[in-house]
């Protein structure tokens, strides 16, 4: 089954928090939690999300590039402006089960052109 979320002024993490349980398949009839799922999210409006408080300035994204001293961090803000999108999927993904049925149910969260 295929939900449509319409993600303007909705927080995002409350909106994370309901895609991952769908993405898992809670909300099927037939949840079965060793398997992937048959749900796929489209979600629509990404660059209208909102965020609470100061986050937009205090929160952080961290990746290490591999070499010694290559820790890069950029802002909530900054990585929203470069693609939102990106930010939505990652809170999804740490929300999710840290197993190996991660990476196959992030494919069925489906942004729209």
């Amino acid at each position: 089954m295929d939900y449509v979320i319409d993600a303007k002024h909705k927080r995002i993490g409350r909106l994370a928090s309901e895609i991952a349980v769908i993405l898992q398949g809670k909300k099927s009839p037939n949840y079965e939690p060793r398997l992937v799922g048959d749900d796929r999210v489209i979600v629509e409006n990404v660059q209208l999300l909102t965020v609470s408080g100061d986050k937009m300035k205090a929160k952080r994204y961290y990746h290490h590039t591999g070499y010694m001293g290559h820790l890069k961090s950029e802002t909530l803000e900054q990585a929203f402006k470069k693609d939102p999108k990106r930010v939505l999927r990652e809170a999804v993904r740490r929300m999710l089960p840290k197993n190996f049925l991660n990476q196959r149910r992030l494919k069925s969260l489906v942004f729209p052109k």
